[in-house]
């Protein structure tokens, strides 16, 4: 199957040409300054695609190709939310539910109030909550162990971002309503009506094992270093929802353009535009995010930019509107539905959250520095 996004330029699409060229020499000095082997960069405006460049290694030694698929992290987030969206979209959910009513033993513990928004807004009260990896491929295990989450703190009373917790439950409430594994859930419903197989990937199957970059901690005496537990077939396979799915920076950019356009890609409609007006609200307001240190604007899945002063990952000067997610220390995607624009950035090292806020701050103002008015 074709890409789903026609390639373009920018001057066709009206983005200045100016931005993204700093945006490219950004990266390229980044790498050359050694804090990443490997990237990938993709802008795209009104259903086409005006950028997409890789550069650098995918692994020390093997150059990155567009074809190259990195590590999501939590952009992961985003993807599960959206199979959450559709059983919303069909009537088999409500975001008021509790997840209780879907998962009855997910009640223990005094979770049973929780809703499937306050789950997604991050405000379940458990963001500390694991799961090990003898679960991820075991799913009576997996549901057994979410419903057993134990509350750090009442449900709705604070925002804390829930690094994985949130969206292993997310995986069960998928498989307990459809009865299908939440991997091939989003695969079927969301992935492949949308033409994007070849570009997101949750569950990786061994055919796909050569195309996936290495992710690697900051370099140490001179070299990176490969991060042990995410660099394994195992890893791939499980999919984690909250941030184990691999992706091309086209093919993240291309699925924020379904969101920006109001659910559709090309012929295909995914979502109504009020399902997707609503699920990119700010629900938590200006209230601080305790993991984050600074209000986050969280939607059911994604964040929105606001108008507070700082902003994460999405850029400083983007309009307030503007709603994505990032991967810890790698990577941020990004829509902004005012002017029908796109952003994806994915690299290969788990850079430190200082590095790592700074760099997307600078190439996610640059991509909007690129904005022209129609």
């Amino acid at each position: 199957m074709a890409f789903p996004l026609p390639e373009s330029n920018p001057e066709a699409l009206n983005l200045d040409p100016r931005p993204l060229a700093r945006l490219c020499a950004t990266i390229e000095r980044h790498i050359a300054e050694g804090h990443h082997p490997g990237a990938q960069v993709a802008v795209a405006r009104h259903g086409k695609l005006a950028l997409f460049r890789s550069f650098g290694e995918a692994r020390v030694g093997s150059p990155a190709s567009a074809e190259t698929l990195f590590l999501m992290y939590s952009n992961t987030k985003v993807v599960t939310a959206a199979a959450v969206w559709l059983l919303a979209e069909e009537g088999l959910i409500r975001f008021s539910d509790t997840v209780a009513q879907h998962v009855p033993e997910f009640a223990a513990h005094g979770k049973g109030g929780i809703t499937i928004l306050q789950l997604l807004t991050h405000q379940g009260g458990f963001p500390s909550a694991m799961v090990p990896a003898e679960c991820w491929a075991d799913h009576a295990r997996l549901r057994r162990t979410v419903s057993d989450f134990t509350l750090e703190w009442t449900p709705g009373s604070r925002v804390q971002y829930h690094p994985t917790a949130a969206h292993w439950v997310a995986a069960v409430l998928i498989e307990a309503v459809t009865g299908q594994d939440f991997r091939a859930f989003i695969r079927e419903r969301i992935i492949t009506p949308l033409g994007l197989t070849q570009e997101i990937v949750i569950g990786m199957e061994a055919a796909t094992l050569p195309r996936a970059a290495e992710i690697y901690d900051p370099k140490q005496d001179g070299a990176f270093v490969p991060r042990a537990a995410e660099n394994t077939a195992e890893h791939h396979a499980a999919g984690i929802p909250g941030g184990g799915g691999y992706g091309t920076a086209r093919g993240m950019a291309a699925f924020y353009q379904m969101l920006a356009g109001g659910g559709v890609l090309g012929s295909t409609r995914l979502f109504s535009p009020r399902m997707i007006e609503f699920v990119t609200r700010n629900f938590t307001g200006d209230r601080i995010d305790e993991y984050m240190g600074i209000p986050m604007h969280r939607g059911i899945g994604p964040h929105s930019r606001g108008e507070t002063p700082v902003a994460r990952g999405l850029g400083t000067i983007g309009h307030p509107r503007t709603f994505g997610h990032g991967g810890v220390g790698s990577s941020y995607c990004w829509a902004d539905p005012t002017s029908g624009t796109s952003f994806a950035f994915f690299s290969n090292c788990r850079q430190t959250e200082v590095f790592h806020n700074q760099r997307m701050d600078v190439l996610s103002s640059l991509a909007h520095a690129a904005i022209l008015p129609e």
